[in-house]
């Protein structure tokens, strides 16, 4: 293995704004210290050439970019940006040296925005403190990305495809310390890979101790391959695992971003039949901000977002998973509060509303009266 080599310099910006939350996570920005990653796990998505900038890929986990005015320039971002959540912090081995993800966390902790992250080691629980400020001014989310458990069928090789990741055992302990917190947590159950994570005995094993772990939710997602990553990829099968690599290369063929026709369906049913065997969801919940204005809203959208990810892994035709995601998107950019709309004009109102026809119109008005009834109770 190589050396670890840090390479500090001053970025000149820091947060990413998305046109709108997306609609996994619900953030509306992202921030992060480091490029590279000192757990070097073979199958990051973060090794193609858009996120890596890196003339060697093998580079990625060896040479580490430290954005060392990274805080200042949150501060200075965050000062003028509409509140939202914030996708921070990276508990990669440099951030014991570097600590700028707990100096980004104490910017979101003073100027009150809710944060997500998103982790495979338990350095998180060093901001413990932070973490708890934060959820008590806003909300926190921190999801652990979890694909396999020390049982799984294939735990040997999984260990090895994630190199210098922290033990999944270790992930779920931290799971444990933030649930018993209070703080809202979960797991990312990607990339799946196939013939190793999707199996009925791996995905049982890693639903069941989210679940005995205090974790509130499971995101699975399929992995996906592209450009300099692929062939990264295909090359350490080829001097690891070669007998993965026929399987990978008839799952991912030269032009396919993912796996191509109903795998991930036939997965993804699994995973949501097992979730509810649980009693886990497998979608996560919107957060919803303290003071916010146009909760309905936020809550209709959700409600769309769940709808669209269910047509998917159900079949449905293309055409109408996206006028339910396109309807998601007009209502979660609308000014006006979609129950006063209901309210001063009924079912025509919602239809004035753009990408929403007769059809969804039903389902918002079934929703706005449903959650209005539980308020109420």
């Amino acid at each position: 293995m190589k050396r670890t080599e840090f390479v500090p310099y001053k970025t000149r910006s820091i947060l990413n704004k998305h046109k709108r939350p997306d609609t996994w996570f619900w953030i509306r920005y992202t921030a992060y210290p480091y490029i590279g990653c000192q757990h070097g796990c073979e199958f990051c998505y973060c090794r193609e050439k858009k996120y890596a900038p890196y003339d060697e890929v093998s580079l990625f986990s060896s040479r580490i970019k430290v954005k060392e005015n990274a805080p200042a320039l949150l501060r200075k971002a965050l000062m003028k940006a509409r509140v939202g959540a914030v996708a921070v912090g990276d508990y990669q081995p440099a951030e014991r040296k570097y600590e700028l993800s707990r100096r980004m966390l104490e910017v979101c902790a003073d100027l009150r925005f809710p944060v997500f992250i998103l982790e495979r080691s338990p350095l998180v629980l060093r901001d413990l403190d932070l973490l708890r400020e934060i959820n008590r001014q806003t909300y926190v989310t921190v999801v652990f990305s979890i694909i396999h458990t020390a049982y799984s069928p294939d735990a040997d090789i999984i260990s090895r495809i994630e190199r210098l990741a922290p033990p999944p055992e270790e992930r779920f302990r931290a799971m444990r310390v933030l649930a018993e917190k209070g703080i809202r947590t979960g797991i990312s159950f990607m990339p799946i890979l196939p013939e190793l994570c999707d199996t009925d005995e791996n995905i049982d094993l890693v639903i069941r101790q989210t679940k005995d772990n205090g974790g509130q939710f499971v995101l699975a997602g399929p992995l996906t391959l592209a450009n300099q990553q692929k062939q990264y990829f295909f090359n350490f099968l080829e001097s690891n695992f070669p007998n993965l690599l026929p399987v990978y290369k008839d799952f991912y063929p030269q032009k396919s971003y993912a796996p191509p026709g109903g795998y991930w369906r036939n997965v993804g049913l699994k995973v949501r039949q097992i979730c509810k065997k649980y009693g886990v969801p497998d979608r996560m919940p919107r957060p919803l901000i303290p003071g916010e204005k146009r909760v309905l809203n936020k809550q209709i959208v959700q409600m769309l977002a769940d709808k669209t990810y269910n047509m998917e892994l159900d079949g449905d035709p293309e055409y109408r998973i996206w006028s339910y995601r396109k309807a998601a998107w007009a209502i979660e950019d609308m000014e006006q509060d979609i129950g006063l709309v209901y309210a001063q004009m009924g079912k025509k109102g919602l239809e004035s509303i753009p990408a929403i026809g007769k059809s969804i119109s039903k389902e918002i008005e079934s929703s706005i009266l449903a959650l209005k009834q539980e308020r109420l109770e």
